[in-house]
């Protein structure tokens, strides 16, 4: 089937994986509706070296792969051969979990004779909105806040991008984990910060990291800002009440976040902020984002929190989106490869 007629077609049935972390999912979309979405998390293996190792997740991809898809379509009452075309995650990751996504998927294309459709992780996260909100359309704001990213972005259209700013240093996932280990949080660090923050007091002073953008981003800073916190207490010999450091931090980086987003919204005149990525699942992030919102008129959008992290359901969004909108560039030549680093968006 060519490009053009999976565009035409009407009943478009999209197989997607995902492997390009630590976990190993597979989803059946149909129309932009979610037939079956299946994850296999390491979360519980990679806990015991305080993060993901990347070896290990390539081997328990291999071990995980086919039973996870076969699940999702079992679960979606489909075979592989019922699928219009796949979808697969080739890039930003880890290099050896893509290549397992990758492979198997190039695989399954070239045995059924079906296409198959190259996915831009990122770009995944971004359309988990639309299957949360079909309502959503562009333009508006996307802020990307991820373990590997973190971005303010002009989505122009549902194939098109404009990068504001970024990160110049660590993802504010990487952040958050990190303070979790100065904190002798257990991984992973997101949750964890959360939960403790929810007995603090924001009493500890974190300074935001001036930048020469209102969309670049420092995390750098914040964290030595925790670190040094800790140590000084403990030379004195004094407490540190966790709850009340981790309050601080994660209120100190929503701020961050959400001023970026909001100013990004005024400067080019839109009313849609959309959060995307495994940080969006945040509690404060999303109160915050909600609050600074509903005070200028706009309007906050958010994946559900299944969706904010990794997940083959995305994939399947934007591969959707990508046959219903795009110019056929998505669709995978025989060269495909994974990619450890690509451009954002």
């Amino acid at each position: 089937m060519t490009f053009a007629e999976l565009k035409e077609k009407k009943d478009l049935t999209i197989v997607a994986m995902e492997s390009s972390c630590d976990e190993t999912a597979c989803a059946v979309l149909r129309n932009g509706e979610i037939l079956s979405s299946v994850i296999s998390s390491q979360i519980a293996i990679h806990k015991e070296y305080g993060g993901v190792v990347p070896e290990i997740a390539s081997r328990n991809h291999v071990i995980n792969i086919e039973p996870v898809v076969q699940e999702a379509l079992d679960k979606a009452g489909i075979r592989a051969a019922d699928a219009d075309c796949f979808a697969v995650t080739y890039g930003a990751g880890l290099l050896g979990a893509l290549l397992v996504g990758v492979s198997y998927m190039k695989g399954l294309s070239f045995a059924l004779e079906k296409p198959l459709i190259k996915v831009n992780h990122i770009r995944g996260h971004i359309a988990a909105n639309y299957l949360a909100d079909p309502s959503l359309t562009p333009p508006y704001i996307g802020l990307i806040v991820s373990g590997g990213h973190t971005a303010v972005v002009r989505v122009d259209d549902y194939t098109s991008f404009t990068y504001l700013g970024g990160t110049m240093d660590d993802a504010v996932g990487e952040a958050f984990d990190k303070v979790a280990r100065v904190l002798s949080l257990p991984y992973p660090g997101g949750p964890e910060i959360e939960r403790a923050a929810k007995g603090g007091k924001r009493t500890v002073y974190i300074p935001a990291p001036k930048t020469a953008s209102p969309y670049d981003f420092s995390f750098s800073g914040i964290k030595t800002s925790v670190i040094n916190y800790v140590h000084t207490a403990a030379q004195r010999g004094e407490e540190v009440v966790k709850a009340d450091v981790a309050c601080s931090f994660q209120s100190a980086v929503a701020e961050m976040l959400v001023k970026a987003a909001v100013t990004a919204a005024k400067q080019f005149g839109l009313k849609d902020i959309a959060l995307a990525g495994g940080v969006g699942a945040n509690g404060e992030i999303r109160r915050q984002l909600t609050e600074a919102c509903e005070k200028r008129g706009l309007k906050a959008h958010f994946p559900t929190k299944e969706t904010c992290t990794d997940n083959a359901a995305m994939i399947a969004m934007e591969a959707y989106l990508q046959v219903k909108y795009g110019d056929g560039s998505a669709l995978a030549e025989d060269t495909l490869d994974a990619k450890a680093s690509i451009p954002l968006v």
